[in-house]
């Protein structure tokens, strides 16, 4: 049933190539060149017979950025979807070759199922729209009125017209699994046969405890673009990995990998993407995309695979080169983010513990009905209001408690993590509270608003609206970010000239 042959990369090579020279030759980069070359001279990349040439021909993820418009920041994060999802599905097909290499004879591992973990592992990402997850959390969320969409269940949909249009001979139960693979991260798939091995839908997104190779890729991907350190070891975990019970288990004594794995994922959010000026470019984005919405329907698009392939992040310079006068505001947007006239941060405010059960979204609305007396009355259009959550993936809850709590085999879909000694135990458990270190954080997830103002004039009418507000709500004032002496008379110095 599967088979690859060179010729057909070679095949895909041109293919590639062609579909991007004339229409999009800025996406002849460095990065191309080098996934490109991967696929030509690497025959084992997909040992299966997808019809790999249509695959990539929707692996528009190329032309989407893995981390948004990070990379305005943070110029190493230029990565793809494409290249996070090479990376998923060769991290899927390791992870299942090295269980398969300790325990592949009891558990029956055959190649069809690293070939189907894998097909999960390149094609999960498939669903997201431009600018990864800002489209969907951002932009769907100010726009579709209520309507529910993920980019997991819009992956499955378009697998299925991928396979339904071009009419793509493969294996229907090894497709359904696939796709099962691909929506685990966020719902329990009851309707498995008995005698399915459940253990491999927690490789690709594992919606039971949230470890997963998806993480493994963007964690060390990420932090390595944007200069970070890393401290989490991809190799450790996946060396510790043994199946029992059916569900993947790990040693005891790497508890603490896997909080450095959850710990990564946090401070990545907190450094990088939820960084002040991240924010501010991205809620320019989102309120250009929100004026351009009405001319160029792209919401109307979010239902319909065959139409949603065709958005990607080049619809930025779509409403930055057009002279359309229904783009004209969308465009005036992207021109000031160009010249980084960008919405001017005013302060943040990070949630009292105690308020964090009972937390709603803080509007524009909130700010502006805060001001207070004065010459300049605001309007909600001058405010932009960013809610950020940070957490270890499990809200309030530190992941790691659940090694403390008594399993249940019933319950597939806890949150649970389960541990066995050494290689040769037999024997899976929870880590008790004396095993746990004392350094951990009690508590683990941050609610931070952060207010901006959109006119560059009204910074300190918003400013003082915002402390306001937080003085009305939570009875305090929020730390003032003042710009440091020494930038403020460099500056000057620079003004003088």
């Amino acid at each position: 049933m599967f088979a690859c042959r060179l010729r057909d990369l070679k095949q895909l090579g041109r293919c590639y190539l062609h579909s991007f020279v004339p229409t999009q030759p800025d996406f002849i980069s460095i990065s191309f060149l080098v996934n490109l070359m991967f696929l030509l001279f690497t025959p084992r990349l997909l040992g299966f017979k997808l019809n790999i040439l249509v695959v990539i021909r929707y692996v528009y993820l190329s032309r989407n950025t893995s981390s948004s418009l990070t990379y305005m920041v943070y110029p190493g994060a230029v990565h793809s979807r494409f290249e996070h999802s090479l990376g998923v599905f060769s991290l899927a097909g390791e992870a299942v070759h090295r269980i398969k290499a300790q325990q592949g004879s009891e558990l029956g591992i055959d190649n069809l199922d690293i070939q189907t973990v894998k097909l999960a592992g390149l094609l999960h990402d498939v669903g997201h729209g431009p600018f990864s997850h800002m489209f969907e959390h951002e932009f769907l969320h100010q726009i579709s009125h209520g309507i529910k969409w993920r980019h997991e269940d819009m992956s499955v949909r378009m697998i299925d017209h991928i396979v339904d249009f071009h009419h793509i001979d493969i294996d229907a139960e090894c497709l359904k699994k696939a796709k099962e693979m691909v929506i685990a991260s966020t719902e329990h798939v009851s309707h498995r046969s008995v005698n399915e091995k459940h253990f491999l839908y927690d490789i690709v997104a594992n919606g039971r405890n949230g470890i997963d190779v998806d993480k493994f890729d963007y964690i060390v991907r990420d932090s390595r673009a944007c200069g970070l350190g890393c401290s989490f070891q991809i190799e450790r975990l996946m060396d510790s990995m043994r199946v029992m019970g059916d569900e993947i288990c790990y040693r005891d004594k790497d508890y603490l990998t896997i909080f450095k794995l959850f710990s990564s994922r946090a401070d990545l959010h907190r450094t990088v993407y939820t960084h002040a000026k991240v924010k501010a470019i991205e809620l320019m984005l989102v309120d250009s995309l929100i004026k351009a919405d009405d001319y160029l329907q792209i919401s109307s698009k979010i239902q319909d695979p065959a139409e949603f392939w065709k958005i990607d992040d080049s619809i930025l310079k779509t409403i930055e080169v057009s002279h359309e006068q229904e783009l004209k505001e969308a465009r005036d947007l992207i021109l000031r983010i160009r010249k980084r006239d960008l919405y001017q941060f005013c302060n943040e405010f990070s949630v009292p513990k105690d308020k964090l059960e009972h937390f709603k979204d803080i509007t524009p609305q909130d700010i502006v009905c805060s001001q207070g007396n004065g010459d300049i009355t605001l309007k909600e259009e001058d405010v932009a209001v960013c809610n950020v959550k940070i957490d270890l993936t499990r809200g309030r809850s530190n992941p790691l408690e659940n090694f403390l709590k008594e399993y249940v085999s019933v319950l597939r879909f806890s949150n649970s993590f389960l541990y066995y000694q050494d290689f040769e135990s037999n024997e899976k458990f929870p880590v008790h509270d004396y095993r746990i270190s004392h350094l951990l954080p009690a508590f683990c997830e941050d609610r931070i608003v952060r207010v901006y103002s959109k006119n560059p004039d009204l910074v300190k009418t918003v400013s003082e609206a915002f402390e306001n507000f937080q003085l009305k709500t939570y009875g305090m004032k929020a730390q003032v970010h003042a710009t440091p002496d020494r930038k403020r008379n460099r500056r000057r110095l620079e003004q003088s000239y």
